[in-house]
């Protein structure tokens, strides 16, 4: 019986973000749903995609290195939809994964993708 692979944690539970982003994307008003929305989703994907290329890569230091400021360019435009002034930590929705500090995601993305 062939063994089942096991996966980072770092990418579990990165894609329940993204599937949580993608539904939170289907709930904007239509006038920030393209401008926003398409950006947010995209980058997301993004990031699961750069998330499972350095789960089979040797070298992962630059792949994580540019996962990470996608994600950085999430928090900010998660903050500019919401329309932060000044930005505030992404923690205002009640189901969001994003913790109160703005690098650290509550489903503990930070300490996996420095321990890969």
């Amino acid at each position: 019986m062939a063994r089942a692979v096991k996966q980072p944690v770092v990418l579990m539970k990165w894609y329940r973000v993204v599937s949580w982003m993608l539904d939170r994307v289907d709930h904007f008003p239509k006038n920030q749903r393209f401008v926003f929305g398409q950006r947010l989703a995209e980058r997301s994907i993004h990031v699961l995609e750069l998330l499972v290329e350095a789960a089979w890569s040797q070298d992962k230091t630059a792949i994580l290195a540019q996962a990470n400021r996608e994600m950085e360019v999430l928090r900010w435009l998660g903050r500019l939809e919401r329309g932060d002034h000044p930005p505030r930590p992404l923690d205002g929705h009640k189901d969001s994964p994003v913790n109160g500090t703005s690098s650290t995601m509550r489903t503990g993305i930070s300490e996996p993708m420095g321990g890969w």
